[in-house]
């Protein structure tokens, strides 16, 4: 991703409803019609008030040290990223390349998956969690606050995991725990291979 200002709101890669059971239409409309929305609308009123910042790219802002500026371009770009590595129930599976990778980090594929719904359920409030690789490519298992980016801490994202009670709490109100496992069923994993590739 590469976005400039102004920025647009970027269209879902399937409908509404295609993550069903897992994620319910009325939540996915909601989250990116509306609070997806509300951090692109955001992000251009803070930009267009600080023109210095007009011809950089979304990345750059991420370590802002203007609030509004921080918070809604890591909104907009996380979002963007969320959907994208999510696909119909049942449609992915773990590649070659990326189980190598991660029984390399992580022992094994359920170890990984232990560890990131542990930092999930660790997060207090609202975040996000990830799975990110270094510049060696070594894999590691993070979470952010709000709207926070791994790529600040040099870390570049191949998997993310919306955790603001938003993402979830239409359908599974307080339960977090069964959001994170039920949602490893709509992991689009080809991106995620792809991902690490580049």
């Amino acid at each position: 991703m590469n976005k400039m200002y102004p920025y647009d709101l970027e269209k879902l890669p399937y409908p509404h409803e295609a993550l069903e059971p897992v994620i319910d239409a009325q939540t996915m409309e909601i989250h990116h019609d509306k609070h997806h929305q509300g951090y692109v609308n955001n992000l251009n009123k803070a930009v267009e008030e600080h023109r210095e910042l007009q011809g950089k790219p979304i990345e750059e802002l991420f370590a802002s040290d203007i609030p509004a500026v921080k918070n809604n371009a890591g909104g907009v770009w996380n979002h963007d990223f969320f959907w994208g590595i999510m696909a119909s129930p049942g449609r992915g599976h773990i590649g070659d390349e990326l189980l190598t990778a991660l029984e390399k980090d992580f022992g094994k594929v359920e170890e990984f998956m232990a560890i990131f719904e542990a930092e999930a359920m660790a997060r207090f409030g609202s975040g996000w969690a990830w799975l990110v690789k270094d510049k060696s490519g070594k894999l590691s298992v993070m979470s952010t606050a709000n709207q926070d980016n791994p790529m600040v801490e040099g870390k570049m994202p191949i998997l993310a995991l919306d955790i603001w009670e938003h993402a979830y709490y239409l359908k599974y109100q307080n339960r977090r725990a069964d959001y994170v496992k039920a949602w490893w069923d709509i992991v689009n994993w080809e991106k995620v291979e792809d991902l690490l590739k580049s």
